[in-house]
């Protein structure tokens, strides 16, 4: 579907209405068929929403934000795009919430890499519209946080992060940050490492899946 503010595809849940709900976004330059791959070995119940970044790169994938290279390949954020995608996010949970049949406070964010640090960015910015955040292979990036963080209501949220040990991307000491930051906030957080790359082993899957399903209630 692309009446909505993102171009999305969906597996509906076995549930008529009220359906727990799941929203996947995708790392740079991938789409929303990658995550989408998750779908067939999630729980039945959920309705399971995957999303395309809106940034068009060449020549396939997309992106959430630009990654620039200087002269020395140095890498830097585009964090105006990143910030426009963050709020678009919002406004496209919005959207599917009353777009689909499901459960408005019983949503979660599954993201990989770029789509994990906007995830972090949509749940500390906007913690009201989510339940629980799945955070691959990614980092917090403060430049995408609002200044009022200190404020927000987090108590209802929960995040499963997890990252590759040897990843060759984004390096583990930066996802290590994380539950500090979140523990700083007062939220409920599980960290885990495993023995990969910038990936997702079957392990992390296993986990991160019998995870959601407690906070689901299954």
């Amino acid at each position: 579907m692309s009446e909505l503010s993102l171009h999305h595809i969906t597996r509906p849940s076995i549930l008529k209405e009220n359906a727990p709900a799941i929203i996947m976004f995708h790392g740079y330059g991938s789409d929303e068929n990658d995550l989408f791959g998750f779908a067939s070995e999630l729980p039945e119940e959920l309705y399971i929403i995957s999303a395309r970044a809106p940034y068009p790169m060449q020549p396939y994938g997309n992106a959430w934000y630009a990654i620039n290279f200087d002269a020395e390949m140095n890498k830097w954020n585009d964090n105006e795009q990143a910030l426009k995608s963050r709020d678009l996010i919002a406004n496209f949970i919005d959207e599917v919430k009353e777009a689909y049949p499901i459960n408005k406070d019983n949503l979660t964010l599954l993201g990989f890499s770029q789509g994990t640090i906007l995830s972090y960015a949509v749940a500390l910015t906007y913690p009201e519209k989510i339940r629980n955040i799945i955070a691959l292979s990614g980092y917090i990036s403060p430049e995408m946080l609002p200044d009022d963080i200190e404020t927000k209501d987090y108590s209802h949220l929960a995040f499963y992060c997890s990252h590759g040990s040897v990843d060759q991307v984004i390096p583990v000491e930066w996802a290590r940050k994380v539950p500090q930051f979140l523990n700083a906030l007062s939220i409920k957080n599980t960290y885990k490492e495993f023995p990969v790359g910038h990936g997702v082993a079957p392990d992390n899957f296993y986990e991160f899946r019998s995870w959601l399903n407690k906070r689901l209630g299954n």
